[in-house]
């Protein structure tokens, strides 16, 4: 059987045979990720910080987390920093709830760091870094033993400096050691009944900016501000409004592009982005893609390099 959503009520209808291969494997996956946690738990010492985020990948990591090790032994975190959209946040507390699982938010202005706020190539690193080490203050003060974070299997296709800098401080990830993909991710989140099963990927609100163009809350805000309003005007569930100085580039889904193209709702959104100082609007039809992806390729396996010689130096220091 597979699960059907209707508004908030899930119901159950034949399950395709195709289907039965992606839910044995996820099975096995999922055995191998409480496993993960069982075998670094020697005992109540070995308790773990999740890195929460307000997405499906981190909220899967403290399900499971959870259920492995039990509540006592498990806090989630929630950086509130400057560049984390109210909506998030939200979904971030709304996912802590759900899980039943101890949480805590801690805030700290990323954009104090001028090799952040210039926003070159290194950006997401430095980002990173900072988290790494306010998680680390968390672990060190409360008696925690391992601190882990959402990242995948999929992550390594991508340009993902911010990893790098994660791992380079000793944050594990569980979901790429064990084997999970995006995909694996959200069949076991729905399989769980995890509300936001199919919420769609976000980024920090620094993403909509182009590069070496240098970050400040007057674009962040208006950034969330514009988002917040084509969702709430078009009804799309994936958006984002690249800030481009003058020029604001509205990216939705390519089979939502066509919800864009109504005219009235157009004029609704005209003077409140000219209001936030865009003096002109354009919809890109190629659709939504993410910024890094033209990076990607020509990255990626450096990253991966670059993760695979973190984990040996971690080995050679605990010998």
């Amino acid at each position: 059987m597979k699960s059907k959503t209707t508004g908030t009520t899930i119901e159950e209808e034949e399950e395709e045979p195709v289907k039965s291969k992606d839910k044995n494997d996820n099975n096995e996956k999922y055995k191998k990720l409480i496993e993960w946690f069982e075998k670094k738990f020697k005992d109540k010492k070995d308790r773990f910080l999740i890195a929460l985020s307000g997405g499906v990948d981190s909220a899967v990591v403290a399900m499971v987390a959870k259920k492995a090790l039990g509540k006592d032994n498990v806090l989630a975190i929630t950086a509130n920093y400057q560049t984390l959209s109210k909506e998030e946040l939200n979904t971030a507390v709304k996912v802590a709830h759900e899980l039943d699982i101890n949480h805590k938010i801690i805030e700290y202005d990323e954009l104090e760091n001028p090799e952040y706020i210039k926003n070159d190539s290194s950006r997401c690193f430095h980002c990173r870094n900072e988290l790494a080490d306010n998680l680390i203050k968390i672990a060190n003060k409360e008696n925690f033993k391992l601190i882990v974070d959402g990242s995948n299997t999929d992550d390594l296709n991508d340009y993902r400096p911010g990893m790098i800098a994660l791992h380079e401080k000793g944050i594990k990830s569980p979901l790429i050691e064990t084997g999970f993909n995006k995909k694996d991710i959200r069949n076991l989140a729905k399989i769980n009944n995890l509300s936001i099963y199919d919420k769609p990927s976000n980024a920090c609100l620094a993403s909509r900016i182009s590069k070496n163009i240098e970050i400040t809350p007057l674009k962040l805000k208006r950034i969330e501000n514009c988002e917040l309003l084509i969702k709430e005007i078009f009804k799309v569930k994936q958006v984002r409004v690249r800030d481009h100085g003058d020029l604001a580039r509205i990216e939705v889904e390519k089979e939502e592009l066509i919800k864009l193209f109504d005219i009235d709702k157009l004029n609704q959104i005209k003077i409140p982005f000219k209001e936030y100082g865009f003096k002109h609007i354009t919809i890109d039809i190629e659709g939504y893609r993410k910024s890094g992806l033209i990076l990607a390729g020509k990255i990626s396996n450096l990253t991966k390099k670059q993760m695979s010689n973190n984990d040996i130096k971690q080995k050679e220091k605990q010998q």
